[in-house]
């Protein structure tokens, strides 16, 4: 009988492969089903799914090399299962390689049957046999190939990073964005401060680092805690946030009493940064079209000490739906994007785009541009951000909305940041993070004003 650490990570893979769900709308609820895990155990369940799927790309081209069977035709539940063995062979020291094939062997049986456990177990073991002797593609021959097999990543995206970045930064983006993100806090500023916060944590036994470019942010690189069992979260001290995102909410630059819009709220996470900048003073509208994510989003107001948040569950892509909300002085958009800045975070992201992907998020990120630009006020601010790297998301989307709306001039993001993270600015002005140079979430945000009061 397979081990139920095991059978549930098989259990995400699978589902995900037949889902247009993200991994976490399917990790999450699976997990939390689980109420016999230990801690422990779901770290292994997180590192078992996120690992396989980081490393999806290298772990089917050695598949390849040892399987007379082509990956293709292979049952894909069987084919994750050859993954999740394969990954603890190759990348997992504290399990023994005996260990990872019978556990496969085991859950091969359970979905597929005895008919391909041998196949199963020949196919693993003859990894084991010939791991140190695996070969790859030509670097110098097929430079796109061999960093797409290396580096686990698709090929189509390897080749537009090297067209855009050249070899040497696309490779230092691939090792970067494989590595395993490190927690990042923003402190609450409403209950606390950066530094009473770390005092705090380091009391609990932690080692918290101050992030570099946010002057709220502190990096916890190692923590055997759940973020729920950390000082100062039941408190409402802390919310966890890349130190890009908190970045992007000084662009938007909120003032005490005024009325803010944050029009893709998600869990909150911006939402709360907005509102300590206000001092937890004035009007901020959170919407978003998925209605369980505002409930957590309430209760995340809740714990962080915050009561001017209204939770709206509204289709952003509906502009009568949209107008009826009203005039704002600030609008954030952190708009649905490809998540190619977020890679280290979501590996999953990375195998369900493809080349057309980018011109259809940016057809979506215009239209949200559009409805929200009637409703900022005279002289308000519109800030847009998104977690891509990529150009069709980033200045084209820009290019195409001020030409469609000539009352909206760029406003330079410089004067708005940290000091220290002024240097992120580019010259025409906009704020834009790389996980290789900065370490931290790729992210773009173009911050403008609105100069007329009729919108054209």
């Amino acid at each position: 009988m397979p081990d139920p650490i095991r059978r549930t990570a098989l259990t995400i893979l699978n589902r995900l492969e037949h889902s247009h769900h993200t991994l976490d709308g399917i990790l999450d609820p699976i997990i939390e089903a689980g109420l016999n895990f230990t801690r422990r155990d779901r770290n292994f369940i997180y590192a078992l799914i996120h690992g396989t799927l980081r490393w999806r790309g290298r772990l089917d081209w050695v598949l390849a090399q040892v399987s007379k069977t082509p990956i293709q035709k292979m049952d894909p539940k069987v084919r994750n299962v050859l993954r999740l063995g394969l990954f603890q062979i190759l990348f997992m020291d504290r399990v023994p390689a005996s260990a990872a094939v019978n556990t496969a062997v085991n859950l091969a049986r359970m979905v597929a049957g005895p008919k391909v456990t041998g196949f199963v177990n020949a196919v693993l073991r003859n990894a084991i046999r010939r791991r140190e002797t695996i070969s790859f593609p030509d670097a110098t021959h097929n430079p796109v190939a061999a960093l797409a097999a290396r580096m686990s990543f698709p090929p189509w995206m390897i080749k537009r990073w090297i067209e855009q970045m050249g070899h040497d930064e696309t490779l230092a983006m691939c090792k970067a964005i494989n590595t395993i993100a490190p927690l990042t806090l923003r402190a609450n500023t409403l209950t606390t401060d950066r530094q009473t916060l770390a005092t705090a944590l380091q009391a609990g036994g932690e080692n918290p680092q101050p992030t570099p470019f946010s002057p709220l942010g502190l990096r916890l690189h190692r923590t055997n805690r759940s973020v729920p069992d950390l000082p100062g979260f039941r408190d409402g001290g802390f919310q966890v946030q890349d130190e890009a995102a908190q970045l992007v909410t000084f662009l938007l630059d909120p003032n005490p009493g005024e009325r803010i819009l944050d029009a893709c709220a998600g869990l909150g996470g911006k939402t709360g940064h907005i509102s300590q900048q206000m001092k937890n003073i004035g009007h901020i509208t959170a919407v978003d079209y998925r209605s369980n994510k505002l409930s957590r989003l309430h209760q995340e107001m809740q714990r962080l000490k915050i009561t001017i948040v209204s939770p709206q569950h509204i289709d952003l892509y509906n502009a009568s739906a949209m107008a009826r909300l009203g005039m704002f002085d600030r609008i954030l958009v952190d708009a649905p994007c490809s998540g190619l800045g977020v890679l280290r975070r979501h590996p999953d992201t990375k195998w369900r785009h493809t080349t057309h992907t980018f011109s259809k998020m940016a057809d979506r990120q215009l239209q949200l541009l559009n409805n929200l630009a009637p409703l900022v006020k005279p002289g308000g601010i519109l800030v847009y951000a998104v977690c891509s790297t990529e150009i069709e998301e980033n200045e084209m989307v820009i290019k195409r909305f001020l030409n469609n709306h000539l009352n909206f001039i760029v406003s330079p993001a410089a004067p708005f940041l940290p000091s220290t993270a002024r240097r992120l600015v580019t010259p025409d002005g906009y704020f834009r993070t790389l996980v290789h140079r900065h370490q931290m979430d790729g992210f773009f945000a173009a911050r403008f004003r609105k100069s007329r009061a009729v919108d054209s």
